[in-house]
């Protein structure tokens, strides 16, 4: 009697698994290296401050941020709200609209970033020390084959 064709989602339950495992395995290596800094923001607050930066010249409005962040507008205000308790963002008028208000990086939000930009590279190095640098190699492809989808990477 001939064995069972092997169930090709299994594969790709377990490699949900450990990529839910090294995500948090990452988030866990940042925090640590964080530590030492007094500096405690949850993953959604890291990420809002990478968004703002990224705009630069213009500093984006509430709709914008709840649009790239894909989540309700009172999830932003709330995220706003802390990250303006700690001095990382501060709310501006725009210049040409007084009822709109935008969001821009205070110098303590640049700093702030900058510290979780490399804590997030230190946290990488650790998780990826044990690769060799042509596995490391590798590895980059297929992440930028996942992460930017298909004809999209190098």
């Amino acid at each position: 009697m001939p064995s069972p064709s092997p169930d090709p989602s299994a594969g790709s339950g377990n490699l949900a698994e450990q990529l839910v495992r090294l995500t948090r395995r990452m988030h866990r290596a940042q925090k640590r290296h964080l530590e030492h800094l007094d500096i405690a923001f949850t993953p959604a607050q890291s990420r809002l401050l990478r968004i703002v930066d990224h705009y630069r010249d213009t500093p984006p409005r509430m709709a914008d941020l709840a649009e790239r962040l894909e989540v309700v507008p009172r999830a932003v205000t709330t995220l706003v709200d802390a990250l303006e308790a700690n001095g990382s963002v501060r709310r501006v008028p725009d210049p040409a609209n007084r009822r709109v208000v935008r969001i821009e990086l205070t110098d303590t939000g640049r700093s702030t970033l900058r510290a979780l930009r490399s804590a997030r590279r230190a946290a990488a190095e650790e998780i990826l020390a044990p690769l060799t640098a042509e596995q490391r190699e590798v590895f980059g492809d297929l992440l930028s084959a996942l992460v930017d989808g298909p004809g999209r990477h190098h």
